[in-house]
């Protein structure tokens, strides 16, 4: 497929093949949320200095073709990790999103056992991250020898993570197959009109003006809702509330529990 011919049912091809790469199993109580981001027992780490593309994200392969770029960066950190135990030091700061909870979100310079180098510049130098705001790791160098090598993400076209959260289809585009004269077929691939659901990632979210009133980019709506299958063409899709959360979402006030009613109600 080329520039123009958008077919989403190969999207969720390329998808479900990313997904069956055979990736390694994890140890135990470690979770890989994306590509930046892990979970030990109850507790989430973003990673330190980088910023890797959302799973819903999409970028332009070097051949031109759609590529789920978000869930290959979720595979690279996970093969990375080759199912060690992982060592995370909380190097403080606040957690991204209004409402993401500080108890169980971190910043963290993370390193898997045996390696000696971290996790953070691993994913950098691999060209599957963006250096960005750092407390502690500071891997521009890291960044830019990936650029000039065209790794990773580097060897197509995307827009940066952080612009892609707040959906700035305007936002620069970046990397060797970016095509001044496709500059419209390229946007439309990296902003989709009908996002592709990346797998057992159902939750939609939408970004929202109203939403702002709170602090937030977005309202997110989660299946039984009663808004959930109204909303149409979402922005994003999230596969936990936690995500949604933590990128500036709030969920619909449609989805909120009822009251319990009371025992001595008669049905």
């Amino acid at each position: 497929m080329r520039f123009g011919v958008l077919v989403l049912p190969v999207w969720s091809l390329m998808m479900l093949a990313v997904i069956l790469a055979g990736s390694p199993a994890l140890a135990v109580g470690l979770v890989v949320r994306d590509g930046d981001t892990i979970q030990i027992g109850d507790v989430t780490y973003k990673l330190d200095g980088i910023d890797a593309p959302e799973v819903d994200q999409m970028c332009i392969d070097n051949h031109a073709d759609p590529w789920p770029c978000g869930i290959e960066a979720r595979n690279q950190l996970t093969a990375l990790i080759k199912g060690r135990n992982v060592r995370c030091e909380d190097v403080g700061g606040k957690p991204n999103g209004p409402l993401a909870n500080p108890r169980k979100r971190h910043i963290g310079l993370c390193t898997a056992e045996g390696d000696t180098m971290s996790l953070n510049q691993q994913l950098v130098a691999a060209g599957f991250a963006v250096s960005g705001t750092s407390i502690k790791g500071y891997y521009r160098d890291d960044g830019a020898v990936a650029k000039e090598d065209g790794k990773g993400l580097w060897k197509g076209c995307f827009v940066a993570p952080g612009e892609f959260r707040l959906g700035k289809k305007d936002g620069k585009l970046l990397g060797a197959s970016c095509r001044d004269d496709k500059d419209r077929e390229i946007r439309a691939v990296l902003f989709p009109d009908e996002p592709a659901m990346p797998p057992n990632c159902s939750i939609k979210g939408k970004f929202a003006v109203r939403a702002r009133v709170t602090g937030n980019v977005g309202i997110y709506h989660l299946q039984g809702c009663p808004s959930y299958a109204g909303t149409a063409q979402p922005d994003r899709w999230f596969c936990t509330e936690d995500d949604a959360q933590a990128a500036g979402f709030r969920k619909a006030f449609n989805c909120r529990r009822p009251s319990r009613p009371s025992p001595n109600n008669k049905p």
